[in-house]
């Protein structure tokens, strides 16, 4: 592997499962942590996170002086922030709300080079981060080795979910199952485990493994991502780290409470 710092890609590539710790939290410290833990990659959220873009500089290096892999989900239709987060350090780009064909070619072009996209120059902070003092070997590998994930998550994704996955320069799709839910009962509810949700992740990972693909989902706890490994899901975003406190909290709590 010419970039030997980036580990994402080829996990993924060798057929690993990849669990990532999930931080909406703005503490660079936080996200090292998750990944020092056990985490192969670290997620920053900067749709409905805390994240700016000061801290997601500092919190990618964080995330690989842990020893993971730093992802950053960007916010809605943010596609100029796929190149700054790119060229930030960040292995792989998590797209929210990708609804068509139109949506995966604006992301690609983002955040793949020529000729697969239009990615402007400058990743100085990602090859000082790889070690790598020749920055060519950066322009040469990093279409294979950045990872972009857009997001099914509408009515509109899964009917043109072909499209969507047979884009070239997309890695992967990445199931949001609670606006998935939301979107699947027109409002009505708020349920990342109704049957209908796990039809469609059925069908996800159905048609990213025809086409080669990476299949990806967030799940709302250890369990579900254990069980949806299984199922042939193979980059697993585990909780966030809010939750994790407060469940370290709560048990806490009980202990305190019991004695």
């Amino acid at each position: 592997m010419a970039i030997p710092a980036f580990t994402l890609a080829r996990r993924l590539r060798a057929g690993d499962a990849v669990f990532s710790g999930w931080c909406g939290l703005p503490y660079p410290i936080v996200a090292e942590t998750i990944g020092r833990e056990g985490f192969a990659a670290v997620t920053l959220d900067a749709q409905h996170g805390l994240w700016d873009v000061n801290a997601i500089v500092s919190g990618v290096a964080a995330v690989r002086q842990g020893g993971a892999a730093p992802l950053v989900r960007v916010p809605v239709g943010d596609f100029a922030f796929v190149s700054r987060a790119l060229d930030f350090g960040a292995e792989g780009i998590i797209a929210p709300m990708i609804n068509g064909a139109a949506d995966a070619r604006a992301l690609v072009a983002a955040a793949k080079y020529p000729p697969l996209g239009e990615r402007s120059w400058g990743p100085h902070r990602a090859t000082t981060l790889a070690g790598l003092a020749d920055q060519s070997v950066y322009l040469r590998e990093a279409n294979d080795h950045v990872i972009v994930l857009a997001m099914i998550e509408s009515a509109a994704a899964l009917a043109n979910l072909g499209a969507i996955v047979d884009t070239p320069g997309i890695d992967g799709v990445f199931l949001g199952p609670s606006d998935l839910s939301i979107a699947l009962s027109q409002g009505k509810a708020l349920d990342p485990t109704a049957t209908d949700v796990e039809r469609e992740l059925d069908r996800v990972i159905a048609a990213a493994q025809k086409s080669k693909k990476i299949p990806g989902a967030y799940c709302h706890s250890a369990e579900r991502a254990a069980a949806l490994a299984r199922r042939g899901v193979r980059f697993l975003a585990v909780m966030s780290d809010l939750a994790l406190l407060r469940s370290g909290i709560a048990g806490a709590m009980q202990a305190i409470k019991g004695s």
